[in-house]
């Protein structure tokens, strides 16, 4: 590896940790919480990657406001939240590294300077520092509780500006699925049951090769999972994200009694 890239590419003692783990307090709950965008840090030899911070703090740095929904929802459930720190400018973790739009040089019209030119070393050294922490973690999490027995229900958090390339999204949340719908379907039932309008893979589509988090951790282990995506309008400010949480901590757990209720028929 280049000087350059040592120097750039390794988190500084004053650098976070790239995994921030809360809640847990109720061990056998099924649901494990996982939040690829929840924050915002840069580390300092980056210097803000040269974008402003007024830009960093829009959607293309991270999924706006679910850092509280996800918290939220784990101290009521006490199910277990695995948080991603860093900027998805950084480095994106729902993104398979070598993915065309893992380290973007423009996101939604902002150029990202210091992802202009990146050799292969410096992107390498970014996923050995942020990315493989972060999915190390979810990935012995969900070994140690196959190994004990324990159903697992995997959630991965997300949040979607209301508007993109001049077209104002019409959803509330989406539910996204992509190899197996069973519980994502059951779920999206639910949301659009309490009075909402929820996307069916909207406002994306989760492909095999689109997303990282739950082909990896979700469909490649077949435990039952889903996406979720919140409007960023609607969790912007902490009422929403109590609201939000609020609202996930009623329907999840009767998402999984009605799931599990589907398996048991269909058994049968």
């Amino acid at each position: 590896m280049s000087e350059q890239a040592q120097h750039i590419s390794f988190l500084g003692p004053h650098d976070p940790a790239p995994v921030l783990v809360h809640g847990g307090r109720n061990p056998n709950f099924p649901l494990l919480l996982v939040s690829d965008h929840a924050g915002q840090a840069i580390p300092a030899a980056y210097d803000g990657l040269g974008v402003p911070p007024d830009e960093r703090a829009r959607h293309i740095g991270w999924d706006i406001g679910i850092d509280g929904v996800g918290r939220k929802l784990a101290d009521l459930t006490g199910a277990l939240l695995i948080e991603q720190v860093y900027s998805r400018l950084v480095i994106d973790c729902n993104r398979a590294p070598g993915h065309p739009t893992a380290i973007v040089t423009v996101s939604d019209g902002t150029v990202v300077p210091a992802n202009a030119s990146l050799s292969k070393e410096e992107a390498a050294a970014r996923t050995r520092a942020i990315f493989e922490p972060y999915h190390r973690r979810i990935g012995e999490e969900l070994d140690q509780r196959g190994k004990a027995g324990r159903e697992t229900f995997l959630i991965a958090l997300h949040s979607f500006t209301p508007e993109m390339e001049g077209f104002r999204r019409p959803w509330q949340c989406g539910v996204l699925h992509n190899q197996d719908p069973r519980f994502a379907h059951i779920v999206l039932e639910l949301l659009r049951a309490d009075g909402l309008t929820a996307g069916d893979n909207e406002p994306y589509e989760l492909t095999d090769t689109s997303d990282y988090t739950i082909p990896v951790h979700g469909e490649r282990r077949r435990i039952p999972h889903l996406e979720i995506e919140i409007r960023q309008d609607l969790i912007e400010h902490e009422a929403g994200q109590t609201e939000w949480a609020e609202r996930l901590a009623r329907i999840l757990p009767l998402a999984v009694e009605r799931y599990r209720a589907s398996m048991t028929e269909a058994a049968k």
